[in-house]
């Protein structure tokens, strides 16, 4: 990476996460994010504000506070927001967290700048990889951005190893089908170093979020999603994947 960047921009922390990555973890949310997902519940994350700086030196002291929480498995969580957002801080913290003994994951959808991923990458001991969508249009209207960039990113977490949790966020009336389970199955089967597989069920908690900024909420109308049919559509697409995996 040819910048280098002490200096990022950090919203909010949550101490002793259990969801976000293996083990006890603390989770560092990045602000900053050039998607805009149709079912985004923090859209008050999409800038960066300068009150959220934050330098390396200021982050690693913070988590070395709760290093006796972290275990074998614990560590830290990057999430945003988009982390890729901030490439250059983001590979500086994680190279310094690595060097302090602190397990690094990255919760990411994969887009940023192609040039800074496999040093980021480097540094990445686990990735929760949200998948907004399989095919160009279908993503482009999901995101507002090109479908090929987290492809990249993706190509080159399997060329780097890195362990990965598949994330898909599933809204009612665009993924809760048993087709779209398929779908994901074909695209999630051949892939490697996958660990778990999660869906997770949308919800309209950020509405008001969209109010306060003055902005329409995109999916207006579109009731959160029902919890056990989600966790029914999950528990159908593992099953398939493993059942590909076995007969491969």
């Amino acid at each position: 990476m040819k910048q280098s960047s002490r200096t990022g921009y950090i919203r909010k922390f949550e101490t002793m996460g259990m969801v976000d990555g293996p083990g006890i973890r603390t989770i560092a949310f990045l602000s900053g994010c050039p998607l805009r997902c149709l079912f985004c519940h923090n859209p008050d994350m999409w800038k960066t504000d300068p009150k959220d700086a934050i330098t390396v030196d200021e982050l690693v002291d913070k988590l070395k506070r709760y290093k006796p929480y972290y275990g074998e498995e614990g560590g830290v969580t990057f999430c945003g927001g988009e982390p890729l957002n901030q490439p250059e801080f983001l590979y500086e913290a994680m190279k310094a967290c690595k060097a302090e003994g602190i397990s690094t994951c990255l919760d990411t959808s994969g887009f940023g700048r192609p040039d800074t991923f496999d040093d980021i990458l480097s540094v990445t001991d686990t990735i929760l990889y949200d998948i907004k969508g399989l095919e160009e249009k279908k993503y482009r209207e999901m995101t507002g951005a090109p479908l090929r960039v987290t492809q990249q990113f993706l190509e080159k977490a399997q060329a780097h190893n890195v362990p990965i949790w598949i994330r898909v966020v599933i809204v009612p009336g665009f993924h809760d089908t048993y087709k779209y389970m398929d779908e994901l199955e074909d695209y999630i089967a051949p892939l490697n170093n996958i660990e778990r597989i999660e869906l997770l069920p949308y919800h309209t908690m950020g509405v008001n979020k969209y109010e306060l900024i003055d902005k329409e909420y995109p999916l207006d109308g579109v009731p959160a999603m029902n919890k056990d049919t989600a966790m029914e559509l999950q528990e159908y697409l593992i099953q398939k994947v493993a059942t590909i995996r076995s007969n491969a």
